[in-house]
């Protein structure tokens, strides 16, 4: 059965400013992906929290929001985008609450869980209602906004953080989503209309909804706690369901996550095939993925969020542990990420007439990768902050580039029908990506700081090779923070400067990961046509 979307009984000025609101119930969700990066160091040190738990709190919001989006964009297609999206910001001020009174790992990483869960409800509808409100060139202008979103919230989210932990406590950066989300609310209420499609298939995808969050999990799952139980060999007992896989087995129970997550995707995506075929409701049509801009344009997302969610991940580790920042200052040197997309933003509209949409996300990449190359390549334990702040200013120029056209470019071949499965798709690449960036960035972290901190400590006079190692994994296990408790006492000066170097040599490791990523990305940008900057529907 064919689906019809149904046109809004909507038009001009209002138009704008159902855009701004969702806009604004936008960036929530994007801010929180993004405003807890600069205070984790804070949260690490209040409430003891261990390498993997600390990966665990910036990831699972994306692990659950990737999960869940297809699905609710789904849902928002049959039930109405605008109701999902009011359940969406109530489901996410709850889990923003629950974070808010965390006193230890596990209750905030529910929270983060919720919060995600809320974020899932309200990311897709926000892309394709836009895409039902708006044709033509104000839908070019539209996704332009989206994506510009998307990059300048996600870049000053570190600042925002920086300000509430320093100026207040670390539960804030949660609490601030309770009067963002009434705003949101009554914004909803009074200027979005609803929207959904006609006529839809027969049927809840229930289990293709199941495959892809398992495929998900594990995958995410196996690269986060990989350090843990061993990427090869066993390291420690792996309980699961009454069943403990033992530390004496031939392999750790990593490597067989990773397969069975890579063989629940490759189901999933089989089973959509075959729910398509039988014209029964599905999460996804793969055919989508035969338009060759959706198809690189996704690549291409999922590389830029990879990169970006990593960078976000290390970098606050570094400036407050090793260069010895506080939040604030950590954040504001991030915020310099904000300035380039802002300087970008003024730049896009001249570049995209003269060059093209597609050119644009192109040399955006360039100037990412190039960015994080350069902070690779100048980063040292006593540099100055405001070096680091002036080459990301290079790579947010890029990132605003990118991300603001990139949506255009990805949906502007597909049907204003099938809006819901696209943009909830490319959303949950985004997710995906983000979420992959912590884990696979944070995985090289800790195995690089597994390598360096014991060969920099070994360098140090008088320290024996016992006291080297226990320091060497306190500081890998805390994600840095024993620098800042062995800085405090009096003639650890040797230790703290090799602490710092290893750290720093870490760093450098991931950095230049993250750049692979970017130049990944920028190879899949060059395969996008130049057409698909076009929207197809000029009417």
């Amino acid at each position: 059965m064919a689906e019809v979307e149904q046109e809004p009984a909507i038009s001009g000025r209002k138009r704008w400013l159902a855009l701004g609101v969702l806009a604004l119930g936008l960036s929530m969700v994007v801010l929180d992906g993004t405003i807890v990066a600069v205070s984790l160091p804070v949260i690490i040190d209040d409430l003891q929290l261990n390498f993997t738990q600390a990966q665990w709190i910036t990831s699972i919001y994306a692990v659950v929001l990737a999960a869940l989006l297809i699905t609710a964009g789904r849902l928002g297609d049959r039930l109405g985008r605008r109701l999902l999206f009011v359940v969406g910001v109530l489901v996410f001020i709850g889990g923003s609450l629950l974070s808010a009174a965390a006193t230890s790992a596990w209750p905030l990483i529910l929270g983060r869980m919720v919060q995600g869960l809320g974020g899932a409800c309200v990311l897709p509808g926000t892309l394709s209602t836009v895409n039902a409100l708006f044709r033509g060139r104000d839908r070019v202008i539209a996704f332009a906004v989206w994506g510009s979103v998307i990059s300048g919230v996600a870049a000053i989210g570190p600042l925002v953080g920086g300000w509430l932990t320093t100026s207040y406590t670390w539960p804030w950066i949660f609490l601030v989503n309770v009067p963002l989300g009434i705003v949101v609310l009554i914004g909803l209420v009074l200027f979005v209309p609803e929207t959904k499609t006609g006529v839809t298939a027969p049927g809840l995808d229930i289990d293709g909804f199941l495959l892809s969050a398992a495929g998900f999990a594990l995958l995410v799952f196996a690269l986060i706690e990989g350090q843990t139980y061993g990427w090869w060999k066993p390291l420690r007992e792996f309980p699961f369901a009454g069943f403990t896989w033992s530390r004496t087995a031939w392999v750790s129970p990593i490597p067989v996550l990773l397969l069975l997550g890579v063989l629940a995707l490759f189901a999933f995506l089989r089973w959509e095939i075959h729910r398509n075929l039988v014209q029964r409701s599905a999460l996804m049509d793969p055919k989508l993925f035969a338009i060759p801009g959706f198809r690189w344009g996704n690549i291409t997302a999922f590389a830029v969020a990879l990169g970006e969610f990593g960078l976000l991940f290390v970098l606050p580790l570094f400036m407050v542990n090793v260069l010895g920042l506080t939040t604030l200052r950590a954040g504001v040197v991030l915020a310099a990420m904000a300035l380039g997309a802002f300087l970008a933003a003024g730049l896009a509209e001249g570049l995209v007439r003269k060059i093209g949409a597609v050119r644009v996300v192109q040399l955006g990449l360039a100037f990412e990768a190039v960015g994080v190359g350069i902070a690779a390549l100048v980063l040292t334990p006593h540099m100055s902050e405001w070096w680091l702040a002036l080459v990301l200013v290079c790579y947010g120029i890029g990132l605003g580039m990118a991300s603001a056209q990139l949506t255009g470019t990805v949906l502007a071949d597909i049907p204003p029908a099938q809006s819901g499965q696209a943009s909830a798709t490319q959303s949950t690449v985004r997710q995906v990506g983000s979420a992959f960036g912590t884990a696979v960035v944070g995985a090289l972290l800790s195995g690089a700081l597994g390598h360096s901190l014991p060969h920099r400590l070994n360098a140090v006079r008088d320290l024996s090779a016992q006291n080297a190692t226990t320091i060497a994994t306190a500081t890998r296990e805390s994600a840095g923070g024993t620098i800042t408790v062995v800085r405090q006492h009096d003639g650890a000066t040797a230790v703290v400067d090799a602490l710092c170097r290893g750290f720093t040599d870490a760093t450098r490791t991931t950095l230049l990961a993250a750049a692979i990523f970017l130049l990944l990305g920028l190879a899949a940008a060059t395969r996008i046509p130049v057409s698909a900057a076009i929207p197809a529907d000029e009417s």
